[in-house]
Parts: structure tokens; C-alpha cells; sequence
């Protein structure tokens, strides 16, 4: 497919608020302002959940150790997390996206895909659209919110990081596929740390060297996500904006620098993946009853361990002791670990569960 010859090409815009819990902290105490702040539990075993730019410089980021950051970061300053209020002020900036279009796809609360091809404001031009919604945002919130404009969700997700903070950029249908091209596997949205080590040592270095792959290459070695790859090195990605969407799973993987031989180090490293995957279930919010705990050996075979539970998680601790338990299962070990991954699915909304709660009351 030329994208340049599709009969009606699309308008999408990727918005992601800028550091959004840590802004949120600084807006609403000037004391942290220009300094170094980490959102989420100082304790030996708390995780960072989102990190301000003043504590990015010294290479503090979301799902790092909180001791992990405090050693980047001497000064670095840990506040309590405090998702009801950044749930508030998500729905603050939905309404304000709901003025220009109901096709809003909410990927967590602080980005978003919105399609604007047909919009209710009659606008043209998709980057004064950016533009406006920016500016409403900083006026309701104070908060800065960065913006990616293109004609699909991949390139409108890419073009939203190029400008941080505070600022837009637009990928358009003739410079898309250039972009890619020169563009590092391990920079594209929806390739992981080991999807791209997997690219790698199958000399993929970049969209043009993935280009260069046929559709049976890419479906052998990648499976399902492999069509999904062969679209994207050449700037197509047909997935629409789907409203108020509900995920399948949600899940958190991490490759290690060294194999894993020992319980203690692999709860230790699968402890920053519950945080992370919980993270999400309170951000959206949703709930699960299933946790999946994979594990991946030094020598590349793979294998899962599963629990269903009759009601879903509440907590993170909850998951944190059944993932431990699945964990213990699989010793002693056959051979090291190379990676472990947690993902949680049977999601529902957790206000359908409230409301059903109330119901049996």
C-alpha cells in the first residue's frame, strides 16, 4: 500500500503529558520546583513510578529501584504517590480532547491517540489542532503536554517524543517512511529491550535494515507481532483510534545483564515488573484476576506459570505474593535466567467492579 495514494489519509495525534505525576507534585508544591523529584516509595524496595526532568539528567527513569535511584541521585527527592488526583486531572484533559473529537483512545492517564480526520471543530489542519488542545491543557491544569501529529498511530506515537518537553512535531506521509528508515529498532514504539536484542542478532539495526526483511522472515522469527513489523519499517500502520478501549493483558518484561541463578535475585528483579504492570491497573483504572509469571533460560527456551483467582487483585502486594510463590515453583533451577516477565490478564474496569460490589450489599 502507498500511503500517499489512500483515498482519505488520516489525522492522528498522539498526546503525552510531560512528566505527568512529577509535574502534577511540583505544580501543586512550589518547594519542588527545578528540583530532582522521583514519584513512588523511597523504602529498599519501593520503585519509581514516574521521574521529573530535573531527576531524568542523572539517569533516574519509571520502574527503577527507588535505591537504584537514590544512588544516581543523591538529592533526589521521593514523594507518595497520589493516583486520585492524577486521575482527576486525566479526566480534566479527556473533556478538553472530547471537544474536538469522540474518537479519543486513552492509553494511560497521560497520553492518549486522538483521531481528527472529521472533527467537531471543522478544522483542517491537525497541528493547529495539537496546538489548541496544548494550550487548553496548560491553561485548566498548568501542566505541559507534548504532542506527535501524523496519519497513523505508530508515527503520531514516534513524532510526540521528538519535541519534549512542550513542544509538537508532524511526520507526514511523504518524509514517514525516510523517518523510519533511519530510525533504531530499539527507539520504535512496541519493540521491547529483548524484541530488539532479537532484531539485533538478526542484524536488524534499524527500520531500513527491518525493511529489508520479507513478511515470512519477520512472521517466522516474531509470530503474530511480525505482519505488525513488516507495516511499520515502511511507515503503514492500519490500526484505528478505538474509543474507551479495554486491554486483553498488560505485562512488563526485563532482560538481565547477568543470568539469574538464585530465588532471591529473581524476586528481587521480577519486583520492579509487578510495580510496573500494578502501576497501569491504577493509572486506567482496571483490575485482573490472572497473573502470568514467564521465565526465559540462558539458552532462550521459555516457559509460564499462571493463577487465577476468584476476585481480582486489589493490591500490588497480593500479586507480589502469588508471582513470588510461581516463582519458587520453578526452583531449583535447570539453568540460569536470562529474563522474566509478569503480565496480568481477565482485566476488568474496576468500576464495574465497585458497582457490582454495591450491588450485593
Amino acid at each position: 500500500m502507498d500511503v500517499t495514494a489512500a483515498s482519505t489519509i488520516r489525522k492522528i495525534i498522539h498526546v503525552d503529558m510531560d512528566a505527568f505525576y512529577a509535574s502534577v507534585e511540583q505544580r501543586d508544591n512550589p518547594e519542588l520546583r527545578g528540583k530532582p523529584l522521583a514519584v513512588g516509595g523511597a523504602a529498599a524496595r519501593g520503585v519509581v513510578a514516574a521521574a521529573s526532568y530535573e531527576a531524568r539528567k542523572f539517569g533516574v527513569h519509571s520502574a527503577m529501584p527507588s535505591i537504584t535511584a537514590a544512588r544516581k541521585c543523591p538529592d533526589l527527592i521521593f514523594v507518595t504517590p497520589r493516583f486520585e488526583v492524577y486521575r482527576a486531572i486525566s479526566q480534566q484533559i479527556r473533556e478538553i480532547f472530547a471537544e474536538y473529537t469522540p474518537l479519543i483512545e486513552p492509553l494511560s492517564l497521560d497520553e492518549a491517540y486522538l483521531d481528527v480526520t472529521e472533527n467537531l471543530r471543522g478544522m483542517p489542519v491537525a497541528t493547529e489542532i495539537a496546538l489548541e488542545i496544548r494550550a487548553k491543557i496548560k491553561v485548566v491544569t498548568g501542566l505541559n503536554a507534548s504532542a506527535g501529529i501524523s496519519y497513523n498511530k505508530f508515527l503520531a506515537k514516534m513524532a510526540s517524543d521528538l519535541n519534549k518537553p512542550n513542544g509538537q512535531a508532524v511526520i507526514t506521509p511523504k518524509n514517514g517512511p525516510a523517518f523510519v528508515e533511519r530510525l533504531a529498532v530499539k527507539k520504535f514504539h512496541g519493540v521491547g529491550p529483548a524484541t530488539a536484542e532479537k532484531m539485533h542478532r538478526l542484524g536488524i539495526q534499524n527500520g531500513a535494515d527491518l525493511k529489508a526483511q520479507s513478511l515470512q522472515f519477520l512472521a517466522d522469527h516474531f509470530g503474530k507481532a511480525g505482519p505488525y513489523f513488516y507495516g511499520i519499517a515502511r511507515g503503514i500502520d492500519e490500526r484505528r483510534v478505538k474509543p474507551d478501549r479495554i486491554r486483553k493483558s498488560v505485562g512488563a518484561e526485563d532482560t538481565f545483564a547477568q543470568d539469574i541463578h538464585s530465588y532471591d535475585p529473581a524476586l528481587e528483579g521480577v519486583r520492579p515488573l509487578i510495580a510496573k504492570v500494578w502501576r497501569y491497573c491504577e493509572t486506567n483504572p482496571i483490575r485482573a484476576k490472572t497473573v502470568t509469571l514467564k521465565v526465559k533460560y540462558a539458552d532462550f527456551t521459555q516457559i509460564t506459570r499462571s493463577r487465577t483467582v476468584e476476585r481480582s487483585f486489589l493490591s500490588a502486594c497480593e500479586i507480589d505474593e502469588v508471582v513470588a510463590s510461581l516463582l519458587k515453583s520453578i526452583f531449583p533451577l535447570p539453568k540460569g535466567i536470562r529474563l522474566l516477565g509478569v503480565t496480568l490478564s481477565s482485566l476488568e474496569r474496576a468500576d464495574d467492579l465497585r458497582t457490582d460490589q454495591l450491588q450485593l450489599v
